[in-house]
């Protein structure tokens, strides 16, 4: 039995982009979690078992609020360089800080995807080696002041005017993005569900 569509347990319009890009056909369901970092919790571990939180928050919604029984997909990305997580800049200061530290050199892009439905659930990990060019603090201040950085992981988002700080990336260009596709169609064909779907 072929399942037409999932819940996406995010309010990303990048992650719903991806997926319809590939002709997913998806409900939007936001949830809340708590994404406070476990003590000692590796970076790895920790996108990882947030996405699983995110899945089954939303399965928790399918369920209390009888909804169709479609699989739930969640999904986490860090950034992370030399072990530690940056998280989302929350002033200028701190995202010129971040840059900075990014600058010249090779960081990871942690996404981990999870698709649940009732008992079943299954996570796939994509990490991503992104190299920055060597900033001038001029250029994160002019990057500051686009606004694009305020909800992006480690300050900076690929896909938009941030795309200019990256020399190189040697992995998952959609994992950067937020929804890594190779690792998300494994997870689709496991479940059952249909892409290449036209809307």
């Amino acid at each position: 039995m072929q399942l037409t569509s999932l819940y996406l347990a995010s309010t990303s319009p990048r992650r719903r982009e991806l997926l319809k890009q590939i002709g997913v056909q998806l409900t939007t369901l936001p949830v809340g979690v708590n994404e406070t970092p476990l003590l000692n919790e590796s970076a790895q571990a920790y996108v990882q078992r947030l996405s699983q939180a995110k899945a089954a928050a939303g399965w928790s919604r399918v369920v209390a609020d009888q909804l169709s029984l479609m699989p739930v997909l969640g999904s986490d990305t860090s950034v992370v360089l030399e072990g530690a997580i940056l998280g989302k800049p929350e002033s200028k200061s701190q995202c010129v800080e971040t840059l900075m530290s990014l600058s010249g050199r090779t960081h990871q892009v942690m996404t981990a995807v999870t698709l649940q439905l009732a008992e079943k659930r299954a996570t796939q990990l994509s990490v991503t080696d992104v190299t920055f060019r060597v900033l001038s603090e001029e250029d994160a201040l002019r990057y500051w002041n686009t606004g694009e950085p305020l909800d992006k992981a480690g300050g900076y988002g690929i896909q938009g005017f941030g795309a200019v700080f990256v020399q190189s990336i040697a992995g998952s260009y959609s994992g950067v993005v937020g929804l890594p596709i190779e690792k998300t169609v494994v997870l689709l064909n496991q479940f059952n569900v249909p892409f290449w779907q036209n809307s």
